[in-house]
């Protein structure tokens, strides 16, 4: 029989993990202070954002990460309807995910870094409470890293003054690696936090490398693996586990990204189950 725990605040979804479902994004980007036209980039789809919160109240999930992109606008009218919404379905907005922009560009980051603070309004009128950002992509010089650094330190102070966390990914070539993640954590002291990310290290050594920052992680995407036969459930279940021992306790934002099941929400409610497998059997010690 399975162990009785309640996992209801542990779970969360992205939105990119519907992005076939939505189908439609507005790519909204720093060079362009013109709000985006509407594009079909996965289809036309079959659910309007608003639907979302909606749709993971009725399948158990509580958190939900919105991608900048699948905003369809960031009039204060839509963004308040929108939380009115999320809180109708009684869903927490956990992360507003800012997908575009690079702190580490000497020519481009200035502007990208006022960019992104332009979307604290949005994060905090959605209810957000963590907005995350794109550290960089440029190679990890120390130039590179320190320009990213003053950025998000200025940009941390914003988010704070506004009710919202600041957080960064490991993701891009600014923080390929656990030593890159950790000197920009340490220096910005507290400032900034952790999404760490399972998906955006496939390479040798990915395990390891994972294990050194998800104990400083506050929030995780949880991608699944998924081959021809489907979940591979060894390499996503030892990505929990590592997580868990690191002393990760946040919640695990389930990102499914593969055409294996034609319905997402298949897909995310087996990484789910998968998640909950490993949480009760380290509930039971």
């Amino acid at each position: 029989m399975a162990l009785a725990v309640d996992f209801s605040d542990r779970f969360a979804v992205s939105t990119w993990s519907l992005h076939r479902a939505l189908g439609c994004i507005y790519p909204y980007r720093p060079s362009d202070s013109a709000d985006p036209a509407r594009q079909p980039a996965y289809g036309e789809g079959n659910i309007e954002l608003i639907d979302v919160p909606r749709q993971c109240a009725e399948h158990g999930v509580f958190r939900l990460e919105i991608c900048s992109f699948h905003l369809p606008s960031r009039s204060p009218d839509y963004v308040a309807e929108f939380r009115r919404a999320a809180e109708k379905a009684g869903v927490k907005v956990q992360t507003l995910l800012i997908e575009d922009g690079d702190l580490s560009d000497p020519d481009t980051a200035q502007r990208d870094a006022e960019w992104m603070a332009g979307w604290i309004g949005v994060a905090a009128s959605l209810g957000a409470e963590n907005m995350r950002v794109i550290a960089g992509k440029r190679w990890p010089t120390d130039a590179a890293l320190a320009m990213a650094e003053s950025h998000l330190c200025v940009l941390a102070e914003m988010t704070s003054a506004a009710g919202v966390r600041l957080v960064i990914e490991n993701w891009f070539d600014l923080l390929p690696g656990p030593s890159e993640v950790n000197r920009v954590l340490d220096t910005l002291d507290g400032k900034v936090g952790l999404n760490g990310d399972f998906g955006n290290w496939e390479r040798a050594g990915k395990y390891e490398d994972l294990a050194k920052i998800m104990g400083r992680a506050e929030l995780c995407h949880a991608k699944g693996r998924y081959l021809t036969a489907g979940l591979d459930v060894a390499d996503y279940v030892r990505c929990v586990e590592l997580s868990n021992a690191a002393g990760y306790r946040g919640p695990f934002t389930l990102i499914y990204d593969s055409p294996y099941h034609e319905n997402e929400w298949s897909g995310i409610l087996e990484e789910r189950e998968c998640i909950a497998g490993v949480l009760r059997r380290v509930a039971a010690g």
